[in-house]
């Protein structure tokens, strides 16, 4: 579960009379990882596609393209089906020639279409000018223009030209016409002035044409009439896609295989006779390859096994178990290297492929593991730890039975209604958190903010409160401690898998490495929570003394801990300072990051904050709707101020008693009592509001519990990059064979 799946590295060596018959049984499978042979051995060379394949990539180029013409989705399957060749011909032919001929009247009417609005541009200026086209040409003293400009500026320019004797300037629609006598070059005269001309329109030859507004109306009239045949060449396509949809996609499917198929030959290794083929299984399905194999095609190929491998960091082999027997292929003493067919070691198989191993409520989250990257196949993959505390994370700051509930709902309809695995798997990372949330929110006693589940669940105060009340403020001190803790354990365990790894590379490694920054980290917290000079500012929590075991005198857990002695302080300080050296000695360039271990664990305290700002946004939604009034209640000897909301009424005024206590203050009277008209807009306000707080959950409890198991978490042990398991076959989706 910490560890991918095992993976062995086999070989599959045979006549090349069987080879079709073995990429066939093999493909089946869907089980062999394929190592591309790279060209090493002395008289093998990579082998040659099988006879079509060139033909069925051409169909499937032509499939996809069909597709992409038709806008054709997953959503647009079928029932699945079986295609035979002859069938698949004559439909992709008939079917090709039906959308290439309906897709070639739309861009026709797509092109004509741009081109009339092209020409409305073209003619717009004139058409709001008013001005006939013939009026603009043909005179040997007058020049005429149509443009855009400011037209004082354009005014004070003619006017202040010497060349112009006479001019008139009409504008309307932010266009302007100029006339000049006697003809003169309007670019130079303008030259002061910012002016943008127009090309003077072809209307066409007709006499009729040259009203630039009857053109723009005939151009307009033209437009609809285009933009009606396109609307029914749309409606055909769309009758197409209808039709032919899950054709494509089957036949996408049939020629997919296909190809892969006959294009597998390319990664071998191959001799006019014989062919060899390598890659990666995981190593418990060892025996169903060969089965499969001996049963397609008998003694006519060979099948080894030839290592069960483990790898360093850095992708070398330091754990290889060779269960190719004593001699390796081709009868050579074997040297602890795989033997080759030709006597030389085999191919390089490179780093294996990674099979997660994880239990199946699990798998969700590796997802968001594969966000950052794939662990490596000698890495510890972390997600079971993400799986433990994201939701964890997230259940805490947020903690509402009633949003729980509906995080739940949401994650159930994205696993159930989606197709794509990614959206699936958020919809399982958004139950698990949902469910954190929902227990969280018992233990609070909280469901969409409102308190009455407590009294209904625990029949009275519930064991745990959020701390924005008067009377449970102490809580937020408690949090923000607990908050801390949370930090120290979830670094303490990213750097004791960091130390466990580290000590493939020797113990001294381990230690400098990892060892240093726990030894860091936990020094200076246990000189932090402790009293000792010189700062003595520990919080109140852990080092308070008999107010410990109280849970209203400024201390809500009762821990029974008031803190570590003055000696234990400075014997963290001396621990941290022995880190500090370790690290030093092992990477000194890490030195200048000592820092870290006090500014991550700070950084955890984000899980008290968000608590206390989604408990104070719940808050208002409920306090605008409900209104909340303020009593004075004594606990323990003490008086405290207690808010309560108005879910059963509200009290007219401070001062009187209501349910048994003095009330000293209307915080806010509510809309639920201010008449029907304000209680409607209390309706719209309240229900807005909790979606507020759903969605932000979401964007903050949700980004920060990830940001925290990415930056901080990850970060001290982790790395990724592992090669994506990518087995030689296809999962039939749209065809059977059948």
């Amino acid at each position: 579960m910490l560890r991918p799946k095992r993976m062995s590295r086999v070989s599959v060596t045979g006549s090349k009379r069987v080879m079709d018959d073995a990429i066939e049984a093999v493909h089946g499978l869907n089980l062999l990882h394929v190592t591309e042979y790279d060209d090493t051995w002395a008289g093998f060379e990579p082998g040659n596609p099988v006879e079509g394949a060139e033909e069925a990539a051409e169909k499937l180029v032509t499939v996809r393209a069909l597709q992409s013409t038709l806008d054709v989705t997953e959503e647009d399957a079928g029932r699945t089906r079986i295609i035979e060749d002859d069938e698949l011909d004559a439909e992709l032919e008939e079917v090709r020639e039906r959308v290439n001929e309906l897709d070639d009247r739309r861009s026709s009417l797509e092109d004509e279409l741009r081109e009339i609005d092209d020409n409305v541009e073209a003619a717009r200026p004139f058409a709001e000018l008013g001005i006939d086209l013939d009026l603009l040409s043909g005179y040997d003293n007058l020049t005429a223009a149509v443009g855009e400009g400011d037209p004082e500026a354009l005014r004070r320019a003619l006017a202040d030209a010497d060349e112009v004797e006479e001019y008139e300037l009409f504008e309307e629609g932010g266009y302007v016409a100029i006339f000049a006598y006697p003809a003169v070059d309007l670019q130079d005269v303008l030259v002061g002035a910012a002016f943008t001309q127009y090309e003077v329109p072809d209307l066409g030859d007709s006499d009729e044409a040259t009203s630039p507004e009857d053109y723009v109306e005939d151009l307009q009239h033209r437009r609809g009439q285009v933009e009606s045949k396109l609307e029914t060449v749309e409606k055909e396509l769309a009758e197409t896609k209808h039709d032919v949809a899950g054709f494509l996609l089957a036949a996408e499917e049939k020629l997919a295989i296909e190809v892969q198929k006959r294009e597998a030959p390319l990664t071998f290794a191959t001799t006019e006779n014989a062919f060899v083929a390598e890659g990666w299984i995981p190593s418990e399905r060892y025996s169903e390859l060969t089965d499969a194999l001996h049963s397609a095609v008998g003694d006519h190929v060979e099948v080894e096994e030839l290592e069960r491998a483990e790898y360093d960091e850095h992708g070398h082999a330091h754990e290889r178990e060779d269960v190719g027997g004593a001699e390796g292929r081709g009868g050579a003493e074997s040297t602890g290297d795989p033997v080759a067919a030709d006597g030389g070691t085999a191919m390089s198989g490179g780093e294996p492929p990674v099979v997660q191993d994880n239990p199946k409520g699990v798998k969700p989250f590796e997802t968001l593991v594969e966000v950052i990257n794939r662990p490596k196949y000698t890495e510890i993959d972390p997600t079971f730890i993400l799986f433990l505390t994201f939701p964890l994370f997230f259940g805490f700051m947020i903690g509402d039975l009633g949003y729980g509930l509906l995080y739940m709902g949401l994650g159930f309809v994205l696993m159930s209604r989606f197709e794509s695995d990614a959206i699936r798997s958020l919809g399982g990372v958004g139950i698990a958190a949902g469910i954190f949330t929902a227990v969280f929110g018992v233990l609070y006693g909280e469901f969409f903010g409102l308190h009455q589940l407590g009294e209904i669940v625990w029949g009275g105060s519930p064991p745990l409160h959020k701390g924005l009340t008067p009377e449970h403020a102490d809580y937020a001190l408690g949090w923000l401690v607990v908050s801390l803790l949370a930090g120290m354990v979830h670094l303490a365990i990213g750097w004791i898998i960091d130390f466990y790894e580290n000590l493939g590379h020797g113990l001294w490694d381990a230690v400098t490495e990892s060892g240093s920054w726990l030894l860091m980290m936990f020094g200076l917290w246990a000189w932090i929570f402790a009293d000792a000079p010189p700062t003595g500012a520990s919080p109140g929590l852990l080092v308070g003394g008999e107010e410990t075991t109280a849970v209203f005198d400024g201390a809500p857990f009762a821990f029974g801990f008031a803190g570590f002695p003055e000696l234990v302080g400075f014997a963290g300080l001396a621990a941290f300072f022995v880190g500090v050296v370790l690290l030093y000695l092992g990477e000194p360039i890490e030195v200048v990051e000592f820092l870290n271990v006090l500014v991550n664990v700070l950084s955890y305290t984000r899980l008290a904050a968000v608590l206390l700002a989604k408990a104070g946004m719940a808050f208002v939604a409920n306090l605008l709707f409900f209104g909340v009034y303020v009593t004075e209640e004594h606990h323990h000897g003490e008086t405290v101020e207690a808010w309560h909301f108005g879910t059963g009424g509200m009290p007219q005024e401070a001062g009187v008693m209501y349910h048994g206590h003095e009330v000293t203050e209307i915080m806010f009277g509510g809309l639920l009592h201010g008449g029907v008209a304000a209680a409607l807009v209390g309706i719209l306000v309240l229900v807005l509001g909790h979606l507020l707080v759903l969605a932000l959950g979401i964007t903050s409890a949700g980004l920060q519990s990830i940001r925290l198991e990415y930056v901080e978490f990850f970060g001290k042990f982790y790395e990724g990059g592992g090669k994506k398991y990518a087995p030689f076959g296809h999962e039939r989706t749209y065809t059977t064979e059948d």
